[in-house]
């Protein structure tokens, strides 16, 4: 099994110079993403016009921290949800209605949901925009047909063995039909 270094992962340096290469099937991109991995070029990207699965295991990615946030704060909001409700029902104002118990627990059933989904979904999407620092407007398009229905795999120049006539080559070896340099 394939281990990549550390230096090897991404560490999303943006850059406006590089070549790009436009496939037009899932499995070519997949492919290309495996082979660059395996020729040492680091920093690359791949841009699709829908999430490919496997595609990051390809590119070498590490797994996300995102699915841990969410677990987290998902837990956290069913224990403040129902923590909130109990505290309330049983200390506040324990008011006695229709004989229920003041720990009625089933009652803060659909309260404690709402809350979980609400505090798991919110964190998520807040730490999205912090984790791959949201919006980037600065960006320009290198193709038009790029996330509408072409796959494409980006090397910037500050990619480790960049050299721009062998990136090029690499790439159209790899089945690319349109090869551009961006400079």
């Amino acid at each position: 099994m394939y281990t990549p270094k550390k230096e090897q992962f991404h560490t999303f340096e943006e850059t406006e110079h590089g070549v790009f290469g436009l496939f037009d099937t899932p499995a070519q991109i997949i492919d290309a993403a495996q082979k660059t991995k395996d020729k040492g070029y680091t920093n690359f990207d791949c841009f699709t016009p829908y999430p490919v699965h496997g595609l990051d295991d390809a590119m070498g990615l590490p797994r996300s921290g995102l699915p841990w946030v969410t677990f987290f704060m998902g837990i956290f909001g069913c224990t403040v949800g129902f923590g909130m409700q109990y505290l309330t029902h049983k200390y506040d104002w324990p008011i006695n209605i229709s004989g229920k118990s003041f720990n009625a627990w089933f009652a803060y059933i659909p309260i404690t949901f709402e809350f979980t989904v609400f505090m798991a979904g919110l964190s998520t999407a807040a730490a999205l925009f912090f984790l791959a620092k949201l919006p980037k407007t600065g960006r320009k398009v290198l193709h038009p047909d790029i996330t509408t229905d072409k796959f494409a795999l980006w090397i910037p120049s500050n990619s480790a063995n960049y050299s721009e006539g062998s990136v090029t080559d690499f790439i159209k070896g790899l089945g690319s039909k349109h090869v551009e340099t961006v400079k």
